[in-house]
This record gives C-alpha cells, structure tokens and sequence, in this order.
C-alpha cells in the first residue's frame, strides 16, 4: 500500500508552546493535505532549547493533548519531538500520535553535546519501530542521523526511516549527506523533516527538509522557504528494490 506523507518546514517560535501550536493549527488547516502521516520538526513547541526547567510538559501535558486533537480532525497520525519531564529527568521526547487517541514515543538517543543538550537531557535507551498502512517506520531525532549503527535497517526492520530535526544552515551539507547515505546503506525510504529561520541563539537554519528514494536520490528537496509537501511513497517498488538487491542477506550481523 502507498504511504501520503506531509512534511512542515516553517519557523519557530522561540520558546512559546501555545504559540506554536496555534500557527502549526492554522497552517495545517490552511493546507488541509490529505494525507497518512504529519511530520513536524523536533521540539517543534519551543525551538532547539537547553531551557528544560522551564518548558518542560508532563507526559500527559497540553502539547499531547493538542497531537491528538490535530491526529483525529486530519485522521493521520502525527510526529515531532517535545521537551518532557519525567520524574526528575527531562527528555527530546517524539510523539507518534494516532487519530485514535493511541500514542508511541521515542526519547533521542544521540544528545548534541556540542550544544550540551548531554547535560539537560537523559538519552534513551531503545529504538522505536510503529506500523502504519502495512510500512513499518522507525522515526529518530536530529543527531541521530550521525550515527549509522543505531539507524541500521537489521532484517529489514523497517521500510522507512524518519528524522524530525533542528539542524543549523552552517551544517546543512551533512545533513543532505547523510540523509541520502541512511537511504542507501538501509535499502530504505528517508525522510528529514528541518526547520527554518532564526532562534533565541541566533543560529540560522536553511529547512533542507527531504525524501529520499532507497536508491538515494532525492523525491523531494525544499529550498530555505517554509512550506508544507505531501509526497506519496510506493510500498512496491521498494519491495521489488529490494528482491532485485538483496543487499540485507550480506549484512554483518552485530547487536548494540
């Protein structure tokens, strides 16, 4: 089956949950794409902050609540990453909310220490796979892209690998390095989902937002300009790719 896949690039508002998700509502609803999956960037309520204390939602928080609101009225399901406290420990936390209400989440592995974001947040510890529409699709969080053991497609465990991400302009050509690279070597569709503008540091980003075909080139490519893309993926030519490139039987066999 076909996969519809939206992705939002766009500015953030530094720091201001209900800001952002009153312009996230209005510009979903602007497009009204019709669509399976909402890809929204990480901490897509605040902008790339170190500032957990202060913004971070219970589990069961507003930013959630307002997922499974925007899940049930597009009837797809819809990802990003939140700042969230659990106990005495803050997360990058992605949501992956369906428009039943259900949620999955995946706290991001990779913690960028040159931002120090290892000394706010706690790393997590497992992977997360979720189905949707018969693909099954691993989503991960910017600086994870950098690390290819974590993403490694084992079994063809998945079909599609997400990335949601804040990932500066002054690093941009590793980041449309390595999306293509994550599609290739996993035999996988990849999609990175940027934003754009300036923060509350002053650090640009160019969006660069993309989706990847599992031969590496790209179906999409966005410019620095916020916007909203749907892109249909087709489920049967990555099965027939990969029948006729069975480069998963030859795989070194490792565990992490």
């Amino acid at each position: 089956m076909d996969l519809r896949v939206t992705i939002v690039q766009t500015e953030l508002h530094w720091q201001d949950a209900a800001a952002n998700r009153h312009m996230f509502s209005a510009r979903l609803a602007a497009a009204a794409p019709a669509t399976d999956l909402i890809v929204l960037p990480e901490m897509f309520t605040t902008g790339f902050s170190m500032s957990a204390p202060d913004l971070a939602e219970e589990t069961e928080g507003p930013t959630l609540a307002w997922m499974r609101q925007e899940a049930k009225q597009h009837q797809a399901v819809i990802t990003g990453s939140v700042i969230v406290k659990e106990g005495d420990n803050y997360y990058n936390r992605l949501f992956w909310v369906r428009p039943d209400g259900t949620y999955a989440a995946y706290d991001k592995r990779h913690l960028f220490r040159m931002a120090n974001e290892h000394h706010t947040y706690t790393p997590g510890q497992e992977r997360l796979v979720v189905e949707l529409q018969g693909w099954q699709i691993c989503p991960l969080v910017c600086y994870d892209l950098r690390f290819p053991v974590w993403s490694r497609n084992t079994g063809n465990a998945y079909d599609l690998l997400l990335y949601v991400a804040n990932w500066p302009k002054a690093r941009n050509l590793a980041w449309s390095t390595l999306l293509k690279a994550r599609a290739i070597e996993n035999v996988a569709y990849v999609v990175g989902v940027n934003r754009v503008g300036t923060d509350g540091n002053d650090h640009p980003y160019s969006g660069d937002s993309a989706i990847i075909h599992p031969k590496g080139y790209a179906l999409l490519e966005t410019t620095e300009a916020a916007g909203i893309h749907t892109l249909t993926l087709n489920k049967q030519e990555l099965d027939d790719f990969r029948q006729a490139f069975p480069a998963h039987l030859d795989a070194d066999a490792f565990t992490l």
